[in-house]
């Protein structure tokens, strides 16, 4: 399976985490709010902090068909072309946040829509590409992001394995094999009972590539147990405000609840730690004082040959373990052996 290298972060098999927070749309067209999205997702430890690239005209039709028209969750916005056109990102912005999240330490990605939008981060020097999940079956936009070498993070919500087959195969027809997948849901927010977290387990094993998880529930619960399920990578929205206006903040999460799902994030890593079954370090005074082991009950003089009854099975685990006590009884005592004595071998 690839190890993929993200500036100075490595996201694979046993790497740690890589946090995407996603801010998105969430800036609602103020630059000063742009920033203190970065500042959130710097303070809260992310690896990276997101936005989108895309102007409406290049990602919507403005038409009237009935599909697109939207229903009141979208505040009154009549269609999706005139959603897109309420949320773009002013492109003359990218170059001031991503210099801006330099400064704060984390890596600056924004999702391309269009070409121009590939271009233009490529400009900017960002570490990796960033594909959405509607987005993941135009192969020809896939082809051409791949052509420049960078990684890719390839969302699949509502993919089937064969989709995702066709989209790696545009990916690695270019030379360019750095490539994540992102199990996704596209419901927002995502009911628990259709997030299927086991996809993850099929995606891995049939793409042999890192599978990370794309999270749209409601809460921080379903990213933590992605990663004790081995997810490489976790996106999540953000927001200053879960109460503010624009159509991606009410299934957001707040700064404090982003900063809790990282530091939960680091924990299950530590907890998850290696497949080897024994006691551990801070165990050790419990394994010594807790565990039993074989005692003199009585006095056993030197010489004596030992019986059952002198012997008791007690803590802590300073002598023979219980397993030998069949061993022990019928040897003689080497030695005087006191009345709670532990029976170790250079006793008998």
């Amino acid at each position: 399976m690839n190890i993929i290298k993200m500036g100075d972060k490595t996201i694979g098999s046993e790497q740690p985490t890589f946090v995407i927070a996603e801010a998105g749309s969430n800036h609602d067209g103020d630059l000063q709010q742009a920033k203190k999205l970065i500042d959130i997702a710097a303070n809260a430890g992310a690896d990276a902090v997101k936005f989108q690239t895309f102007t409406a005209e290049k990602i919507a039709a403005d038409t009237d068909d009935d599909v697109v028209k939207l229903g009141d969750e979208y505040q009154g916005v009549p269609t999706l072309y005139q959603l897109y056109k309420g949320l773009e990102l002013p492109r003359q912005w990218q170059a001031e946040l991503k210099l801006y999240a330099d400064e704060k330490g984390i890596i600056f990605l924004s999702t391309p829509f269009d070409y121009d939008a590939v271009d233009e981060l490529e400009t900017l020097g960002v570490e990796a590409y960033k594909v959405a999940s509607f987005e993941m079956v135009d192969l020809p936009f896939l082809k051409y992001i791949a052509k420049k070498g960078k990684p890719v993070i390839l969302s699949t919500g509502m993919a089937d394995l064969g989709e995702i087959e066709e989209a790696l195969e545009a990916i690695y027809s270019q030379g360019n094999d750095q490539v994540i997948l992102l199990h996704c849901g596209i419901s927002y927010p995502m009911p628990y009972d259709e997030v299927n977290l086991a996809a993850m387990d099929t995606m891995r094993q049939a793409f042999q590539v890192p599978v990370g998880y794309s999270d749209h529930t409601l809460s921080i619960s379903v990213p933590l147990a992605a990663v004790a399920r081995g997810a490489c990578v976790i996106e999540k929205h953000f927001t200053l405000d879960r109460n503010l206006k624009g159509p991606d903040h009410r299934f957001a999460i707040e700064p404090d609840e982003l900063s809790d799902m990282v530091t939960g994030i680091r924990q299950i890593e530590s907890a998850i730690g290696r497949p080897i079954k024994k006691h551990t370090p801070s165990e050790e005074i419990h394994y010594r004082r807790g565990r039993r082991s074989i005692f003199a009950k009585v006095d056993i003089p030197n010489g004596t040959v030992i019986t059952a009854d002198m012997l008791a099975i007690l803590r802590p685990g300073i002598g023979l373990k219980p397993k030998y006590i069949d061993i022990v009884i019928g040897r003689a005592a080497k030695m005087d052996i006191k009345k709670n004595d532990p029976i170790t071998w250079d006793k008998i």
